[in-house]
């Protein structure tokens, strides 16, 4: 395997002026777009290797896992920089980019000033400084992801080509590779030249990849932009697959008013099954859209354990006057709180006005019991980063630890059961091998925990297994999972354990709700449609039904389904963009014959 170097890259671009921009904004700044194909060509032409795909089983770290390093770059919004680091150094090392010595004057003395970043830091223990030159502060987009070969064992980073003509971010990577002693791998000539942001893209640590459609338009043959000949999603996915063990790469429509269309602004996985997922007002800026899309997802795919995800909602707070994005409604920033980062035992997330903050707060302490979390004003000052369509995920990038000790688990739930046992089990993985996992459990948050040793069930796979004994009803548990490697090595589940703990309650009495629904259409959305638009059918029997579009005079244009109806809610799909501009029927008719219609409009 070959690393590339990029510096012989960046001194053959000599048809653009490339300044040290502290103010370079997260999407193209003015004629950016139009140097891009000419930027992508002088790179590949300065790229003298081909760096293959890892030659060993490769995983792509979650954000969860543990970190050695978070890395951001001393340039624009320098508040929110120091409240970052004042947030996550006891946690993690935090590496600052600086472009030279005065950068890291600058940067040092501003931490250690009381200044309009809040109050001076105590010291710079655990702060490290890194010289090398970068172009602006959105090091998300364009800093190196963490891979790990056969998932636990052999560190490395994966780079791909950053969507902006911006070469000195572009050749950051190396350097911060260099300094940390990563082998470095970069996605630069065809047949893998992928370009791509960091901003679109989540994973669950388990295979499984997010991003908006961005990724597939910045890529396409065709597209003035894109790199060589462009990119098959069918390639790009096997990029992703061979470089960084995606198996699934879900990806979903854009959004019509975000305007840099990256994932990390309304979207984000909290854990492998659960994901967090940005709110409008019913009707509201991208909100049909964004529910189009996760319906498409549960529809679609299981978690790693082939259960449902499982979606919580937390709102994207409007500007003052009451607007969100999209002009009419009054095209405002896109303001939310899944632009958020964890660092081990810190979860830090963006902050805007306290009748958003106090709901954002509740439900992030709910999904994260026992973290440390934090806010950080994002929409404050007289050069908020929210104006920029970015938060404080876009501005810093995770480096995991070497060796890592992975425990992935499926929490357990709210139950019923009071008679048996709560099986419980995790995949636990470490290079040198497990020497124990137990659970740690109670039912009174001021008792002790008690212990309980897991067995090792399936040492293909890696699992181990055990329970916690069966409760009354009406009781509340709290537990984590403790593990520890041959080499010594310990690591806990939630990582802040035993102060993070997974709760969950056995009910008293099973309540079984009156089924209010009746057979017709629940919700179409969006509506007006352009893309992926969902369909949702209540259904209080199983019963025979045929689902489809006709025009204004009644002739059929498309089916959508035709089959039976189960109980409850039946969810369908049909893509808007097949269809042109106008107005059209769904029509519902069931096997009594009985029929209902639902308007559509396609824009």
């Amino acid at each position: 395997m070959r690393k590339i170097t990029l510096a012989a890259a960046c001194l053959l671009i000599t048809t653009f002026v490339f300044a040290q921009d502290r103010g370079l904004p997260k999407g193209f700044a003015p004629g950016e777009r139009e140097m891009m194909r000419e930027y992508l060509q002088n790179l590949s032409a300065g790229a003298r290797d081909i760096t293959d795909p890892p030659n060993i089983p490769v995983r792509t770290m979650a954000e969860w896992e543990e970190l050695q390093s978070l890395t951001i770059a001393w340039a624009s919004y320098p508040r929110i920089l120091k409240q970052i680091v004042a947030a996550s150094k006891n946690d993690v090392e935090i590496l600052i980019l600086c472009n030279d010595q005065g950068t890291v004057s600058n940067a040092q003395s501003y931490l250690l000033s009381n200044n309009a970043g809040g109050p001076p830091l105590p010291d710079l223990e655990n702060v490290t400084f890194l010289i090398v030159p970068y172009n602006s502060v959105w090091i998300r987009d364009y800093g190196g992801n963490t891979v790990y070969g056969n998932d636990v064992d052999s560190l490395m980073m994966v780079d791909w080509i950053y969507n902006r003509p911006r070469p000195l971010d572009d050749a950051s990577p190396v350097a911060v590779a260099e300094h940390k002693g990563i082998p470095l791998i970069r996605t630069l000539l065809p047949p893998y030249d992928l370009v791509n942001t960091g901003g679109n893209f989540h994973v669950d640590g388990r295979g499984t990849a997010w991003s908006s459609e961005l990724v597939v338009e910045e890529n396409e043959p065709g597209n003035p932009w894109s790199s060589g000949n462009g990119l098959t999603e069918e390639e790009i996915d096997e990029i992703k697959a061979d470089f960084m063990g995606v198996e699934r790469y879900i990806k979903m429509t854009a959004l019509q008013y975000d305007n840099i269309n990256h994932i990390d602004m309304h979207f984000r996985p909290m854990d492998e099954e659960t994901l967090l997922v940005g709110e409008f007002p019913e009707g509201v800026s991208d909100g049909p859209q964004i529910n189009a899309n996760i319906e498409y997802v549960l529809s679609n795919y299981n978690s790693v354990w082939g259960t449902p995800y499982r979606v919580h909602r937390i709102p994207m707070p409007s500007s003052l006057s009451g607007g969100y994005p999209g002009w009419q409604f009054g095209n405002a920033w896109y303001r939310t709180y899944t632009n958020s980062f964890f660092t081990n035992n810190t979860y830090v997330m963006p902050v805007y006005r306290e009748e958003f903050d106090t709901t954002a707060f509740r439900i992030i302490e709910e999904l994260l019991p026992g973290y440390n979390i934090v806010g950080i004003d994002c929409d404050d000052g007289n050069n908020p980063i929210i104006a920029a369509s970015g938060a404080i995920h876009c501005i810093t990038k995770e480096i995991g630890v070497n060796e890592p000790l992975l425990i992935s688990h499926q929490r357990l739930r709210d139950t019923d059961e009071t008679e048996e046992d709560y099986a419980l089990s995790a995949m636990v993985k470490h290079k040198s091998g497990i020497a124990s996992v137990s659970v740690f459990w109670k039912t009174d948050l001021e008792d002790d925990y008690e212990e309980i040793f897991l067995d090792l069930t399936n040492p293909m796979e890696n699992i181990w297994s055990g329970a916690i004994p069966a409760q009354p009803g009406g009781t509340t548990v709290y537990y984590y999972i403790h593990a520890e490697a041959n080499n010594g090595k310990t690591i806990n589940r939630p990582i802040p354990a035993p102060t993070a703990y997974f709760p969950f309650k056995v009910m008293a009495i099973t309540s079984v709700l009156e089924n209010e629904m009746k057979t017709g259409f629940s919700e179409v959305f969006p509506n007006p449609a352009s893309a992926i638009t969902y369909i949702g059918v209540n259904s209080v029997a199983t019963i025979d039904a045929h689902i489809f579009v006709t025009d204004m005079h009644g002739r059929m244009i498309q089916d959508i389904y035709q089959g039976g109806l189960v109980v409850g809610e039946n969810k369908f799909f049909l893509d808007a963009s097949s269809l042109s501009a106008g107005m059209y029927l769904i029509v519902l008719r069931n096997g009594l014959g009985e029929m209902e219609t639902k308007r559509l409009v396609v824009r």
